[in-house]
């Protein structure tokens, strides 16, 4: 006689495994790596080096895929995994990094950083040029 797992209101509801736990982590941290490059052995030093990167609401979602992958696995414990929000959490971060582009954002660094180089010529030119009117040179 097997006892199927309830949630609060009655209904039944799919127990999770740390197999499970354990998949979804490793699909959000391809995720990760896919979206950003970031190259970590677990799930949670993955989300510390993407940083900033993530919204803070995706990676509060992420971290309950770690909190629940902290569990162990540890039957007892497991019963208070909630597999609705950690399917909604899973489907949010990576409905976000499919979203993001590795080339769109890299470009848009290099023309930042371009763009910063190419005023800080122009700040130094004027102000060289200012200098040589000042002195009486021009």
């Amino acid at each position: 006689m097997g006892l199927r797992p309830v949630n609060l209101r009655g209904k039944e509801c799919a127990m999770e495994t740390s197999e499970t736990i354990e998949a979804r982590a490793a699909r959000v941290q391809q995720g990760l790596q896919g979206a950003f490059g970031v190259r970590a052995r677990t799930l949670d030093k993955a989300l510390k080096r993407t940083g900033r990167r993530l919204p803070k609401r995706l990676h509060t979602e992420a971290k309950r895929i770690v909190a629940a992958q902290d569990l162990g696995g540890n039957p007892k414990l497991m019963q208070r995994v909630d597999a609705a929000a950690l399917n909604r959490a899973e489907t949010r971060v990576l409905d976000y990094l499919r979203g993001i582009d590795r080339a769109d954002a890299r470009k848009g660094r290099i023309l930042g950083l371009t763009a910063i180089v190419v005023f800080n010529l122009l700040v130094v030119g004027a102000a060289f040029v200012l200098w040589m009117w000042w002195t009486g040179q021009v």
